[in-house]
């Protein structure tokens, strides 16, 4: 036991790296906590397009796993993958209702779109990319995607509610919205107190509240067999044929553009906040690319939507997760979880509600480290720290403030600071909203 503990710790280097292997576990367990909705948000978006949601469930938790497990072993870095939200309601509803593509047909284009984000990510094209984004943008996503996944929590929590005057209000404090407040109490008060692993006892405190409250259901057995995928099984071959209009082209283009800069701001963001950056670059990033690129062709396969990051892994690295262990947890309890899916039914929207708040205030600190006093700067940050939570989309943030910065810069009579790349995203991120416009 010993043996394989050393081989671990070394291969993880994690004395290098100031952590053990129970803080992994425990990162890697409250990351998975964390995003375990999505083995059931995501059948059930994907369900609206007439697909199986067995297979759906089973495919989210193959694709995660393997993204999780790659990003692990080979990038060695604390960041879970699993089918991006957003684009499967793009997949569901723009593309098979609003389009009335069919969605065996919609699956083939996830399948070409994850080849070429394959092909420009063996080419590097993806890290140059990233290597050339400025440390004040950079700052600005870790900050825009701690205020969107505290929106995302608080919306789930039932703490602010869609309002048809003031597009949201303040929720009712009632019901399940209890379990929200009871947990972000808690957190909080255990954050302030420097508790290890607050952010995971404050779930499980939670579920427990909610079970003694009524809010939550006791689950109703603890094994159930795993859904077969024959219905969504390498679907996505069978129709390769089919794309052959502008249509499904611009419809591939969406899922390619949207996953990239999604993935790609998510990287940076969990990066910053776990400290990896140098030098403005992310080491490693090469590999992590591959893992997310190589999970996306996988999940095609599977049946699912586009693979990519998840913000939720900062709730792991927010309670020590900084190796590639934490990572790898999480894709086993992906693995595990197909065959005791009646237990994760008590991590609701409300029990995790609580991490996503808290570790967006964690994330939104990197504000700080943005040059508000330059107007250059800042109105790109500021556009891209609003534009996400308020366009509930990652790349609707970057794309604002990616076109901005390049003018305010030229403005300013910068332009010469401005890297060759962020003048191509100037372009790209205009064909982006074109796409995206004639993708509805």
């Amino acid at each position: 036991m010993d043996i394989l503990k050393n081989a671990i710790s070394n291969y993880f280097d994690l004395k290098g790296l100031n952590t053990n292997i129970k803080r992994e576990l425990l990162a890697g367990f409250t990351t998975f906590i964390s995003m375990a909705y999505i083995l059931f948000v995501n059948p059930e978006i994907l369900g609206a397009s007439g697909m199986d949601k067995g297979a759906v469930f089973t495919a989210t938790a193959l694709a995660s796993a393997i993204g999780c497990i790659l990003m692990g072993i080979l990038a060695k870095y604390p960041i879970a993958t699993a089918p991006s939200l957003g684009i499967n309601a793009f997949f569901a509803y723009s593309v098979c209702i609003g389009m009335k593509i069919p969605w065996q047909t919609t699956l083939a284009g996830v399948f070409v779109a994850s080849v070429i984000f394959l092909l420009i990510t063996v080419f590097k094209l993806r890290e140059m990319i990233i290597d050339a984004i400025p440390a004040d943008l950079k700052a600005a996503i870790s900050a825009g995607i701690g205020l969107f996944i505290a929106f995302i929590g608080l919306q789930g929590g039932g703490l602010i509610v869609a309002n048809k005057s003031t597009l949201v209000s303040l929720g009712s404090f009632s019901g399940t919205t209890w379990v929200t407040i009871f947990g972000l109490v808690v957190v909080a008060i255990l954050m302030v107190m420097r508790v290890p692993g607050a952010i995971f006892i404050g779930m499980v405190l939670s579920a427990i509240f909610g079970i003694i409250t009524g809010n939550i259901a006791v689950p109703t057995g603890i094994v159930a067999p795993a859904p077969s995928m024959d219905q969504t099984f390498l679907v996505a071959l069978q129709h390769l044929k089919d794309i052959n209009t502008l249509q499904m082209w611009i419809v591939v283009l969406t899922f390619l553009l949207v996953t990239f800069f999604d993935t790609a701001g998510t990287l940076i963001a969990l990066a910053q906040q776990a400290g990896f950056l140098t030098n403005n670059k992310m080491p490693r990033v090469g590999k992590a690319l591959m893992s997310d690129s190589t999970a996306m062709l996988c999940g095609s396969l599977f049946g699912t939507s586009p693979v990519g990051a998840y913000v939720e892994s900062s709730a792991g690295i927010a309670v020590g997760g900084r190796s590639g262990l934490t990572a790898v947890t999480t894709g086993f309890l992906f693995i595990f979880g197909l065959f005791f899916s009646p237990l994760l039914t008590v991590a609701t929207s409300q029990v995790t509600a609580p991490a996503l708040i808290i570790v967006g205030v964690l994330m939104a600190q990197s504000m700080a480290q943005i040059t508000w006093t330059k107007l250059e700067i800042a109105i790109p940050s500021f556009l891209i720290v609003a534009g996400m939570p308020l366009t509930y989309s990652i790349s609707d943030g970057l794309a604002l403030g990616f076109i901005a910065y390049p003018i305010t810069m030229i403005a300013a009579k910068r332009g010469k600071e401005v890297p060759a790349l962020m003048y191509g995203l100037f372009f790209v991120f205009l064909i982006f909203f074109w796409v995206l416009n004639n993708g509805k």
